[in-house]
């Protein structure tokens, strides 16, 4: 529970007198200084009593650790945030970056908390996090096919404000309905829609963000580079964006989805490689999904083997899929009875594997999720993988690390193949078959249980290498991964460091987003451990 609590400026430093001991009186003084400065742009202690939580406040760590998705970063040695807050309104955003630049204080912006390696809510130097979840207004103009979204919305909430208004109105984004959209779309975000409608990031057509000078701006004044930036690049590096908005797109009335699963004794290997020539080129209105796991064998007890899940959307008929797939994708044998017909928003419902198949549709509102212990990483296919290599990959499937493995194969091609790679930053476009995502997870938080877990997926990592995009090996944005470099914790860094995460997220498009990130924010006061680094010295 909040404490309700005015917070006058009389009792301020006793909002730090819990460890500031040991970082000495200059820091004490300084966020001591930092919390004045707070008070004074907010102008009432009652203002603050609800929107600002330091590490004295009961409820600090509940709201810490409601939106924390990874608990590898919910360890006692995890450096914590000085103060959390959860803006409900612009002037708070602008406050906390007026402040933080001039008591030299670094930021955090968290929107749904599922970033793979905690960059919303974990630093190796003091911060505070701007936590967005108040700011989550949605807008839909269905006669206009629009919607205004604020950043601290999730993808369950937007897909439900939607479904209220149309049944024939989507939005291209994941699957997963607690990703808040703040990040989601500005690493590009991609989901069952991405082969006939592109990305998150391909249907914003306007933003509001909150820049290093405190100015909100939309996509008139922050200009076409600093747009084209937001939209694919990351936002965080740029500023704080309070809200998008999207252009919605048509879906069917009735579309059909379908899950068919084959082991390794089903021809499982076949269908696998047989699926990298079909699902890239496939009618761009069928989406079919690969999903990779060790199960117990139904054949020989005791025996573990590898299953294929092949789960698909059409935005058309069953009796449509049926005769599209026994033309293009006959070998995977699918019949009538494997396909259900629903709305779009039911197949929003269908695809997540937490939510049971009887749950309400309110379900998609609900922002409470559990926080696992995981390593996740990623990469892009330019040709098919050979069956002997994916009989080397099943192999790791057995390793004692390997109980929760799961490795998702989601295809590209369709739509875009047809967007330039330099339209977003996000660069991977035509010439990729499909996306790779590696995650595995484990149930202790243990140092030495962590590391083997993570030394396996780096195992398995390099066993993939040959087989996938080269020069540079591309990876995902929004699958953050730090194995592929991270920034120093100065206010400078340099390009020859920068890019050697740069380059897989964004290619091509790097040099443009530093010339970006140095242009808005050239002190380089929005960083992280992979931001986009500005390489100004003045």
């Amino acid at each position: 529970m909040k404490s309700n609590l005015p917070i006058p400026l009389l009792f301020l430093s006793l909002l730090f007198s819990f460890s500031w001991a040991a970082l000495g009186l200059t820091h004490q003084q300084q966020h001591h200084s930092f919390l004045q400065c707070l008070n004074r742009h907010f102008g009432n202690a009652n203002s603050i009593s609800t929107v600002i939580y330091t590490q004295t406040n009961s409820s600090f760590s509940s709201v810490l650790e409601f939106s924390l998705r990874n608990a590898r970063f919910s360890t006692p040695n995890t450096l914590k945030p000085l103060v959390i807050v959860t803006a409900s309104h612009v002037s708070h955003i602008q406050a906390t970056i007026n402040c933080s630049r001039t008591h030299g204080l670094q930021i955090r912006i968290r929107s749904g908390g599922h970033d793979y390696e905690g960059l919303s809510y974990v630093s190796q130097v003091p911060f505070v996090i701007i936590d967005l979840i108040n700011l989550r207004s949605i807008d839909v103009d269905a006669e206009n096919k629009t919607a205004w979204i604020q950043a601290g919305a999730t993808i369950g909430e937007l897909y439900y404000r939607i479904a209220e208004k149309s049944s024939t109105l989507a939005f291209p984004a994941g699957v997963c309905p607690t990703v808040g959209v703040g990040g989601h779309f500005s690493g590009g975000g991609y989901g069952m829609l991405m082969r006939k409608y592109g990305l998150a990031a391909d249907q914003i057509i306007d933003a509001q963000l909150v820049d290093v000078n405190g100015k909100l701006l939309d996509k008139n004044s922050m200009g076409e580079d600093l747009f084209w930036a937001i939209r694919g690049g990351g936002a965080a590096s740029f500023g704080v964006v309070v809200a998008w908005k999207v252009k919605l797109v048509p879906v069917p009335s009735t579309l059909t989805v379908f899950t068919v699963n084959r082991t390794l004794e089903e021809n499982g290997t076949m269908l696998v490689h047989k699926w990298q020539s079909i699902a890239p080129k496939i009618h761009e209105d069928l989406y079919i999904r690969l999903f990779l796991r060790a199960v117990n064998s139904s054949q020989q007890e005791g025996k573990r083997t590898i299953q294929a899940s092949f789960v698909s959307l059409y935005l058309g008929r069953a009796d449509e899929l049926i005769d599209l797939m026994q033309e293009s994708f006959p070998e995977l044998g699918l019949v009538k009875e494997d396909c259900i017909e629903m709305s779009w928003i039911q197949g929003i419902m269908y695809f997540p594997s937490d939510i049971p198949e009887d749950a309400p549709l309110e379900i998609l509102l609900n922002r409470t999720g559990s926080a696992g212990i995981f390593k996740g990483k990623s990469d892009y296919v330019t040709q098919t993988i050979p069956e002997t290599a994916l009989e080397g990959l099943w192999q790791r499937f057995y390793e004692d690390e390997t109980e929760s493995l799961e490795v998702l194969f989601s295809p590209y091609g369709g739509n875009m193949d047809d967007i330039p790679e330099t339209e977003t930053p996000y660069s991977h476009r035509a010439g990729n078959l499909f996306n790779i995502h590696y995650a595995v997870g484990w149930s202790e938080e243990d140092a030495s249980e962590s590391q083997r877990y993570i030394n396996f997926m780096r195992r398995l990592y390099r066993y993939m290498e040959p087989y996938v995009s080269k020069s540079p090996r591309r990876a995902y944005m929004n699958y953050r991964d730090l194995d592929l470099g991270i920034n120093n914790i100065g206010p400078y860094t340099s390009y020859k460091q920068a890019s050697k995460w740069g380059l897989p997220y964004f290619d091509k498009n790097f040099n443009r987003l530093i010339h970006v990130k140095t242009l808005v924010d050239p002190t380089n006061f929005f960083r992280y451990q992979q931001s986009i680094p500005s390489l100004s010295r003045g």
